[in-house]
């Protein structure tokens, strides 16, 4: 387990950092949601797109990754509802807190992944965004327009979210240039690949801005059962469908990580626009990304 905090930390003082700098305004409130765009347009598709297109496939096994995400997703999905009519929560609400435990923050993700994986967690890494993205887009997308206030998208509109979005372009521009053999072209690819290596700091400093401590005051005890959720139960969720499966190695280990990865930022932008309990969901992603210091360690640990 050592080895696994040793490696984490870092990743974590960044976000650390990102949020001393924005409380001490440096270098200027303008600075964090620019810098955030820029990363979530271009260096992080530019990244995406240089890991797939140069991606030892014969390194993971992308079928049981997908199944297993599939099914773990589609489970909590099914628990969350459950949890809404136990509890007896509002529909903006829990659209917010449907969105916190199927998220992810891919920063966090990729960068533990090539930390502590190297160069094939980077592939079975860019493997799971490229199918979790979709998958997580049209889902929360779908619930935002069912249970939030802004009322109900058409499928024109939903489609067009989701195919817009540049983290599924930039995973469906590498994986086209690797299984169609082009690779990346001269020039272009080492231009790709020094964007990609300013995504994941800049990333990390914006996710560790957008924290916002005083939401957590007014969002009760609501983000701490959908921590447990999120942050425990999804994991072993997942680890229970590997094992049955007989899944080891890095295919399993990416998605333990992935699924036990608190919400993106993004999360909280979708849930202002598209009707979600905007204040809540700030409460969970700075809840979850706080909580998942210490969570992640400890999960990948014991189930990886």
């Amino acid at each position: 387990m050592l080895d696994i905090i040793l490696v984490i930390i870092p990743i974590f003082l960044l976000i650390f950092l990102g949020h001393v700098l924005r409380k001490k305004q440096f270098p200027g409130d303008g600075f964090w949601e620019p810098a955030e765009r820029l990363t979530y347009y271009v260096f992080f598709p530019a990244l995406l797109i240089s890991s797939l297109a140069q991606a030892d496939f014969t390194e993971v096994e992308a079928a049981p990754m997908i199944g297993v995400l599939a099914l773990s997703i589609g489970l909590m999905s099914l628990l969350a509802l459950g949890l809404k009519r136990l509890l007896s929560i509002d529909g903006p609400s829990f659209s917010s807190l449907y969105q916190s435990v199927i998220r992810f923050n891919t920063y966090i993700g990729f960068s533990v992944a090539a930390a502590y994986y190297g160069a094939p967690g980077m592939t079975a890494a860019a493997l799971v965004v490229a199918f979790l993205a979709p998958l997580v887009n049209i889902l929360t997308v779908v619930a935002l327009a069912r249970y939030g206030k802004a009322g109900r998208p058409g499928l024109l509109r939903i489609t067009k979210q989701v195919l817009s979005n540049p983290l599924i372009l930039g995973c469906l521009i590498g994986l086209a240039l690797n299984l169609t053999g082009l690779g990346l072209p001269p020039v272009i690819g080492p231009f790709l690949e020094i964007m990609g290596q300013a995504s994941l700091p800049i990333g990390l400093l914006a996710v560790g801005a957008s924290l916002q401590l005083r939401a957590l005051k007014s969002a009760g005890s609501l983000p701490l059962a959908a921590a447990g959720l999120k942050l425990f139960l999804l994991p072993l969720i997942t680890f229970g469908i590997l094992q049955a499966w007989g899944v080891t190695g890095i295919t399993a280990a990416i998605p333990i990580l992935f699924n036990a990865l608190p919400a993106a930022p993004v999360s909280y932008i979708m849930a202002r626009h598209l009707g979600g309990n905007a204040e809540l969901m700030a409460g969970l992603i700075t809840l979850h990304t706080l909580l998942s210091m210490a969570t992640v360690p400890i999960i990948l640990s014991l189930l990886a």
